[in-house]
């Protein structure tokens, strides 16, 4: 049976869950790469934390929380809890077996191999079929400007809760960044290339951001390359998960499919939306889109794996 190569963009739980999608959906889930965003790692206790980059990996090993959409099911926190008891200040859930990813990554980077290779041995020790790469090797940091500063990611995120407004993004490391191995392959060589569902500030702007992937995704369109497709992480107004739509609000922009679609203009070929903004076909289309509407809200397996086939048929290469 004929696969064909797909490549999604991505970044925390909407991401994760396309991705899982198109897994479920391929008939080789090899022939999926996962191109993810590392602007929010962060160091902690000592630890390289890389959470967008866990989260699909549990999310396609079949190992996720599917009730809280990061972390790993059956969790516990007892190493957690003792060094709450010795003083450590523990904002920052780590549980017990997500804690032996951390130390695992830690070790081997600190013995000298990229983030890409021990992505890669992570990957293959879980069983997970498709290609996830880090869109870099190198440090890169989401830094918000807010009304009470200036903010790390997870202090933003996790910490605060995304409640402060942000005022600026910075990408800390990115202008001098460099796609990790296979990243920029990945990007041209797809047959359908999909920005996922995520933020497009916190998410998938410091993976466009790394110098080279932008200029790959727009050679594909002067190219006339396989279909670059993006899905909106706002129905009806609202964000489907996290702060898209304040920051949407914040920055400027309308809060809004259509605010997201003006976004990616020039850049993609399909702009997915909800069943529920049908009524903005009309003016994203004259951004020169091609629109699909359907219904983009993924739950469970089945409801990514729709969405996944959905959005492959709709580039024409409907699978059987």
């Amino acid at each position: 049976m004929s696969s064909p190569r797909v490549t999604v963009l991505a970044g925390g739980v909407g991401g994760a869950r396309l991705a899982h999608g198109f897994a479920l959906a391929l008939p080789r889930p090899s022939d999926l790469d996962v191109v993810v965003n590392v602007g929010d790692d962060t160091e902690l206790h000592g630890l390289w934390i890389s959470p967008d980059l866990d989260t699909v990996l549990y999310t396609l090993a079949g190992l996720n929380d599917e009730e809280r959409g990061w972390g790993l099911r059956g969790e516990t926190y007892a190493t957690l809890e003792q060094m709450a008891r010795l003083g450590e200040d523990t904002w920052f859930t780590l549980g017990d077996k997500d804690l032996a990813t951390h130390v695992v990554r830690t070790a081997a980077l600190r013995s000298g191999q990229p983030l890409s290779t021990v992505t890669a041995r992570l990957a293959a020790s879980l069983g997970v079929a498709p290609r996830l790469l880090p869109v870099t090797d190198d440090r890169v940091a989401t830094v918000l400007t807010t009304p009470s500063g200036r903010l790390a990611f997870q202090e933003y995120f996790v910490r605060r809760q995304h409640a402060d407004a942000v005022l600026d993004v910075a990408y800390e490391g990115l202008a001098d960044a460099r796609p990790a191995p296979g990243v920029l392959d990945a990007v041209t060589g797809a047959d359908l290339l999909v920005v996922a569902p995520s933020n497009p500030f916190l998410s998938v702007e410091p993976v466009l951001g790394v110098p080279g992937v932008r200029d790959a995704v727009r050679a594909r369109g002067e190219a006339g390359a396989g279909r670059r497709v993006a899905v909106s992480p706002i129905v009806g107004g609202q964000a489907v998960k996290g702060p898209a739509a304040q920051i949407l609000e914040t920055l400027g922009h309308e809060v809004s499919a259509l605010g997201v679609a003006r976004l990616y203009a020039g850049l993609v070929d399909v702009m997915v939306i909800d069943s529920a903004d049908a009524h903005l076909e009309t003016a994203i289309g004259d951004l020169g889109l091609d629109v699909l509407a359907t219904d983009t809200i993924m739950g469970g397996p089945a409801g990514r794996e729709r969405l996944a086939r959905e959005l492959l048929s709709a580039v024409g290469h409907a699978l059987p």
